[in-house]
């Protein structure tokens, strides 16, 4: 559709961006880009929305790119927020961990979030089709790709040609634009298969607690909300079962039964026997080709964060592409999406995973030792669960020390607080309205940039936060939970610059410092760091997930 009328001519102008596919992530991005000004053209395959469950939850830092998308307060709407604990149990009832999700995380969100997928898809689907800078095309297969030194063509059933200045493939796991594409992807060989059972109760059942997995090897089992009205089971397949035969309607009751789930108070909306995987693409740019979501990495669903991870894939390159298509920085910033993207999203999967070797276990004795050790823990999940290294980017776009090297702490996800401004009271990004965005205690660190400072800051959509405890002048804004600044403060800082994705670009001790950072970014995004591996040789298997 153009403008909410659909549109079948073969399209002869030059568009910024080609999104294919139209799932969370290829709707996010053309929200993302199209709200920046950008010429967004999307080619989905199929000629309407697919109206089954699938994703299920997201947690706070996706809540805040919802928010940056402009559609955060619809997208609560239509949420279930966790406001308790979520417990992982054995055979007997016993509580192996408990998490506390009862309060907002970090990005000013609750911390988990469950959803209907097709729900979430019909609010980012509306406001795409509010944009005049996008246009979406449903019921277009691309099915030959020819990329040039300045533009890619593309050749969708239905659609004829379309040109792009760039493409991205967000169109899943058996991703025709990765198909095109020159690399190879790291498997891990972790397979379990699941049969997830999405139901609509007739009833009013209380649910406690209400997001829980049962660690029974008997059959292990999880049980969460589906988004309101809505819950989901999924049960592992164990070794002598038949994936067939377990993906049936007659299975999916047998295991609901015991449950007190039946067709007198239940309908079964969907069911499926999901084959979970943990790989990636080793290089997610080619030329003026990207992949995102699915069609760059698969993880086990035991964290949560499939399409988490494919909605930061968008936050992390729609800002670096609008950067590039305004003239503001060079195309080999887009080199920095693979280099940060992957290094974070290993981390997801090798979280993903730790946690389905604790679930996954079959064997009575294995399971009585693993409950023994979490049980010994007072199910505190910092020692009951593994030890994960926190989530941070990989290089990139990201503040240097003097001898060329990342600076330390940087790279990590900053936290979003309620904050005052001229009378109004909200979360930042809402009165920033997004972007690059300086954090400083009070004005006196800002004295040291000059007018190239802040024409470029202005350049690049920066907004400047001078923070204060209180009584905060017209420009200032007053830190409400004081987060901010005893954050700043406790690491001996007088401000930091804040990435558009959210992820800490750099801190300064003094306005000096400060200076020097906005200079290195200017730097950095003019002559990145990171720069993309070569191309393998011709003769080498293009990539697939099949």
């Amino acid at each position: 559709m153009r403008n909410g009328r659909a549109v079948t001519e073969s399209d002869s102008r030059l568009h910024d961006v080609a999104i294919v596919g139209f799932g969370p992530v290829g709707q996010t991005l053309a929200l993302l880009l199209g709200r920046a000004g950008h010429d967004v053209i999307v080619l989905e395959r199929w000629p309407s929305p697919y109206d089954l469950p699938r994703a299920a939850h997201f947690d706070h830092e996706i809540g805040r790119i919802f928010q940056a998308a402009g559609v955060g307060e619809e997208v609560r709407a239509l949420t279930d927020p966790v406001r308790d604990d979520y417990e992982w149990r054995n055979a007997a009832g016993e509580t192996l961990v408990r998490i506390d999700w009862s309060r907002n995380g970090l990005s000013g969100w609750p911390t988990a979030n469950f959803f209907s997928q097709p729900q979430l898809e019909a609010v980012l689907a509306n406001a795409v089709e509010g944009l005049a800078t996008v246009t979406l095309r449903r019921g277009c297969e691309v099915v030959d790709l020819e990329a040039g030194d300045t533009s890619v063509r593309l050749t969708a059933n239905g659609a004829g040609d379309v040109r792009a200045r760039y493409v991205i493939g967000a169109d899943g796991a058996n991703s025709f634009v990765r198909s095109t594409m020159a690399t190879s992807v790291t498997d891990l060989g972790f397979f379990y298969d699941w049969l997830v059972v999405d139901v609509l109760p007739h009833d009013q059942a209380e649910w406690s607690p209400k997001n829980w997995q049962l660690c029974d090897p008997e059959r292990p089992t999880t049980l969460v909300s589906g988004g309101p009205g809505r819950r989901r089971w999924e049960f592992m397949r164990l070794p002598h079962e038949n994936a067939e035969e377990l993906n049936t309607p007659e299975a999916a009751w047998r295991l609901l039964e015991p449950w007190g789930r039946t067709p007198d108070n239940t309908t079964i909306e969907r069911h499926t026997v999901y084959t979970f995987q943990a790989r990636w693409v080793d290089r997610w740019r080619e030329g003026r080709l990207f992949l995102a979501g699915d069609a760059a990495h698969q993880m086990p669903p035991f964290a949560g964060q499939g399409m988490c991870s494919g909605l930061r894939d968008a936050m992390n390159l729609a800002w670096k592409l609008g950067l590039v298509l305004d003239g503001r920085a060079d195309p080999a910033l887009l080199d920095t999406y693979t280099s940060e993207r992957s290094e974070h999203v290993q981390h997801a999967i090798g979280m993903s995973m730790a946690l389905g070797q604790v679930i996954c276990v079959l064997d009575p004795d294995a399971a009585a030792a693993r409950d023994e050790r979490m049980i010994a823990t007072g199910a505190d999940p910092r020692h009951a669960l593994p030890a994960t290294p926190p989530p941070v980017l990989g290089d990139g776009v990201l503040q240097r020390s003097a001898d060329g090297t990342r600076a330390p702490d940087v790279g990590h996800l900053t936290p979003q607080y309620e904050v005052t401004h001229q009378g109004r009271t909200a979360l930042l990004d809402d009165l920033t309205g997004g972007g690059f965005t300086i954090l400083s205690d009070g004005a006196a660190p800002l004295a040291a940039l000059d007018t190239a400072d802040h024409d470029f800051l202005s350049g690049i959509g920066a907004t400047i936060v001078p923070l204060y405890t209180d009584d905060a002048p017209a420009e200032g804004y007053t830190d409400e939970s004081g987060g901010y600044l005893a954050h700043l403060r406790e690491h001996g800082h007088v401000a930091a610059v804040v990435r558009p994705d959210f992820y800490l670009f750099g801190a300064a001790v003094d306005g000096a410092q400060l200076k020097a950072l906005v200079v290195q970014l200017r730097q950095q995004l003019w002559q990145p760091a990171a720069t993309a591996p070569s191309l393998p040789a011709p003769d080498q298997p293009l990539a697939t997930f099949d």
